[in-house]
């Protein structure tokens, strides 16, 4: 199956270079001229991965980027303005998996659309041909994280709503389990350029990630900081599958 990419861009110009960039690389694509026209697509379709223009008439992104995460499991790189590193803040901290600053090649692009697919979850009906004695599991306290499935549950087999940027650190510190691991080894792992808000990123997931695994978030059992070092996620020897 093709992924399919929305793209959320008020300029006409540049949504429909940027679709046609993308559609000749290979993947289905629809736009939106606004928020609006966005949540019409999405109730009679369903996407792999959104680009979103913050700054639109109306309806701005991070809004729509939110209300597109309580509806599908899907990637989100919002498109900001240059020199507007607030909003690239706020975008991460909201859960977004990458973003692209105006103006961007459309060859920048295609390569961050591409690393944010390739973390995104296969197709339900891909997933359905693993047979379940194959996934990949690990088990860390009363959680439990199938890394093909991409899929966190708790006590009592309870969801852990968790974005896909979040999973995609937890499963970097579950498959590294027990090793130190710096900052721009973990942006390396999970498709970051190196830049200097990529520490920031890589931080706020790992927050949000605390907030979500551990019972006090300020003095972590399983996600340590290693001061001036890095990070390293304490797994006792024989927890992973």
């Amino acid at each position: 199956m093709r992924a399919r990419i929305v793209i959320v861009e008020d300029e006409p110009d540049l949504r429909d270079a940027v679709a046609e960039y993308l559609g000749a690389a290979g993947y289905d694509v629809a736009t939106a001229e606004s928020a609006a026209a966005a949540r019409s697509l999405v109730e009679t379709q369903s996407f792999h991965l959104a680009i979103l223009d913050i700054a639109m008439p109306g309806e701005d992104g991070l809004s729509l980027g939110r209300w597109l995460r309580s509806r599908l499991p899907i990637g989100i790189i919002y498109a900001t303005a240059a020199g507007t590193a607030l909003d690239r803040i706020v975008g991460l901290e909201l859960g977004a998996d990458d973003y692209i600053v105006k103006p961007y090649e459309l060859r920048e692009v295609l390569a961050r659309v591409r690393s944010v697919l390739r973390r995104v979850p296969q197709p339900q009906e891909l997933q359905g041909k693993k047979a379940a004695t194959d996934r990949r599991s690990v088990a860390f306290g009363p959680f439990q994280a199938d890394l093909d499935g991409r899929l966190v549950t708790g006590a009592n087999g309870s969801v852990i709503d968790m974005a896909k940027s979040e999973f995609d650190v937890l499963e970097v510190f579950l498959t590294r389990a027990n090793r130190l691991l710096t900052r721009a080894a973990i942006s390396e792992a999970i498709g970051f350029t190196e830049d200097p808000d990529s520490s920031r990123a890589v931080d706020i997931r790992i927050m949000r990630l605390r907030k979500k695994i551990e019972t006090d978030p300020a003095n972590p059992k399983f996600l340590r900081t290693v001061r001036g070092e890095g990070y390293i996620f304490s797994l006792p020897t024989g927890d992973g599958n």
